[in-house]
Formats: structure tokens, C-alpha cells, sequence
């Protein structure tokens, strides 16, 4: 993260006031209590920024700030929050008996049921370079930080399952070749396309839905009692990748990026690399979980219905925005240089 954002409200007014001094115990902040927590400029930017400090931590902030005790009862109040409306989503979680030869079924009924209009399809066809931009920026918030609040599983997981999970990171940070770690190559498809491409560059411009599917991910990835939902929200990321980045490597090209392996290498990897994921994520690590631990295929089983279920709210709202001819952005971009003079 390049500095601290902006604050949108109260809460971050004041949590941002304390990270910017010593660490030091936090007075109780005003909580948003009421509306969809989702959509909470104020809360779910608060959260991802108490979240940032797990990762790569915050210019300016003390790292100290990371298990400072009244930080992580701040946090636990706004996870509480976020529980709340993922529920309201998806309903909460509940016991489930699937079978571990089931559980692909299960995955891949969770991945059929959606119907909503499809983004992918709607940029591979239509999109204009502003709308890529935007899209590109919206996935900033995970990208540049791509499979690290995955990772927080591993050593929650043992044998084969446990395995399965490194077999997809592996892949994901490159087999050991920092030139193909995903995150990098995100970055670089950022720059070819005249985005600026440094980690949290476009904070200020992401809206609280986008921030909340990223939220998802690191309080899942966080919480080892959140271990089922985290294995289900990787599977069903994994199995239903493959189609949507081939269409946006398409959007990428169609709008004159095609000459630069820049802009297109990104998605063209998830193609290949998810292709071959789909089949481990499905059998090998959601199925060898449930088979390791089948009192918690409900927890697998609500992880990949969150994410189907906030994916599709987040792709229809970045849609309903270009419809009518509005950024999706909280603060619009400038206007794109054709690819031409890139």
C-alpha cells in the first residue's frame, strides 16, 4: 500500500488518526450498525486496511499496529459486521452431509445455479478500453496480492489436502520463477495497458463492495475456524476461472493490446494454470478435505456459494453502472490513451 487512503467516514477518520501515532490502546469507534454492510464505505475500507497490516503492512504504520489487542477487537466487530451481510447474501452457514466423490457435484452445481449477466462475456464483446480499465482496477485490490490470504491455510491442513492446496499456490507464485508469480504478471498487464500498476495505488477508487470481496478472502484465510470456507472459496475460484479470462484475454486484445505478452500473459496463464487446477481443487483438495474432515463440508459448501454469491452482485453492479453511462469506480479514472499511443 503506497500510504494510508482517504477515510470515508467516522471510523476510519478516527482508526486512521491512531495508525498514524505510536501504538497505543484504541478508544471504541463508532461501528456502522445499520444498512448492508457490504456496501459500508466506511466499514469495509476499515476493514481491508486492519487486513493490510497481515500483509504487507502500511507506510507510516508501525508494524507493531498488527496485534495491538484493541486493533483486534476493532476487527472483530467488523468481521461481525461483514458476517452479517455475507449472510444476508447466502444465508448462514449450516451442517451439510456430502460425500467426499460429491463434493465436485456439489462445486459445480453452486457454479451453474448462477445466472446473472455474465461481465466477461460483456467485455469480451463490448467493452471499451475505460470499461477494461475499471475492471482492472477493481481486481487491483487482489491481484497484486493474488493467493497470499489462500495461503494462510496451509498450515491448517495436513496430508493429502494439505498437498492438493500447495500443488494450486505453487503454481500461483510461479514455481519459483519471479517472473511468473501471478501477481507480478497481473502488475505487468496493469502497466501495458496504462495503468499504474504499484500495490494499493487506486485504494482511494475502490468501492466497499470490490474491498468486501477481498475481505471475504482474509477473514476466511485468517481464522483457522474458518478453514472449511476458505478450501471451498479456493475450489470454486479455481474451477470457474478458466472460461472468464479467456474472454478477457479476447477484450484485451480486441481493444489493441495483443502486440504487447504484456497485457495479455495474465490471463492467458489462468487459462492454462486453472485448467489444470479445476480437476485438484474439485477432487483432490475439496474432496480429500471432506473426506479428512466431514463435519465441516457446510463450512466448504458456504465458502463457494459466498463467493459465487458476492462475485455475481459485484459483476452486476459494475454492469448496471456502464449501462448507464456511470464510472463503477467511487472516483473515475481520467480518460484512457488509445492503445495506439500507449
Amino acid at each position: 500500500m503506497l500510504r494510508l487512503p482517504e477515510p470515508r467516514g467516522p471510523l476510519t477518520e478516527g482508526l486512521f488518526a491512531a495508525l498514524r501515532q505510536p501504538v497505543h490502546e484504541i478508544d471504541p469507534l463508532p461501528v456502522p450498525d445499520a444498512g448492508d454492510p457490504l456496501a459500508d464505505e466506511d466499514l469495509q475500507l476499515a476493514l481491508y486496511c486492519s487486513y493490510e497490516l497481515h500483509y504487507r503492512g502500511i507506510p507510516d504504520v508501525d508494524e507493531a499496529w498488527e496485534w495491538e489487542p484493541s486493533l483486534l477487537r476493532l476487527r472483530r466487530d467488523l468481521e461481525a459486521r461483514l458476517q452479517e451481510g455475507l449472510e444476508l447474501l447466502t444465508g448462514p452457514v449450516l451442517p451439510e452431509e456430502v460425500s467426499p466423490t460429491e463434493v465436485d457435484l456439489a462445486l459445480r452445481a453452486i457454479a451453474e445455479a448462477d445466472d446473472g449477466p455474465s461481465l466477461s462475456k460483456h467485455l469480451e464483446r463490448h467493452g471499451t478500453l475505460a470499461q477494461l480499465h475499471e475492471f482492472v482496477v477493481h481486481r487491483s485490490a487482489y491481484q497484486l496480492k493474488e493467493a497470499d490470504p489462500h495461503s494462510w491455510a496451509i498450515p491448517r491442513l495436513s496430508g493429502p489436502v494439505k498437498a492438493a492446496l500447495i500443488e494450486i499456490e505453487a503454481d500461483e507464485f510461479g514455481g519459483g520463477r519471479p517472473e511468473r508469480v501471478h501477481a507480478h504478471l497481473f502488475a505487468e498487464a496493469m502497466d501495458a495497458i496504462g495503468l499504474d500498476n504499484r500495490y494499493g495505488a487506486y485504494l482511494d477508487h475502490i468501492p466497499a463492495l470490490t474491498l468486501a470481496t477481498v475481505n471475504l478472502m482474509s477473514m476466511l484465510g485468517l481464522h483457522r475456524a474458518r478453514r472449511g470456507a476458505i478450501v471451498g472459496h479456493l475450489a470454486l475460484f479455481e474451477m470457474t476461472s478458466t472460461i472468464p479470462n479467456a474472454r478477457y484475454a479476447k477484450a484485451v486484445r480486441r481493444l489493441g493490446f495483443g502486440d504487447d505478452p504484456r497485457a495479455t500473459t495474465f490471463f492467458d496463464e489462468h487459462v492454462e494454470a486453472d485448467a489444470v487446477h479445476e480437476a485438484v481443487a474439485s477432487v483432490d483438495l475439496a474432496g480429500g478435505f471432506v473426506k479428512a474432515e466431514p463435519h465441516l463440508a457446510g463450512d466448504l459448501l458456504w465458502g463457494a456459494r459466498t463467493l459465487a454469491a458476492i462475485e455475481a452482485r459485484w459483476a452486476a453492479e459494475l454492469l448496471a453502472a456502464w449501462e448507464e453511462g456511470r464510472s463503477s469506480l467511487r472516483i473515475p479514472l481520467g480518460e484512457p490513451e488509445p492503445a495506439a499511443a500507449a
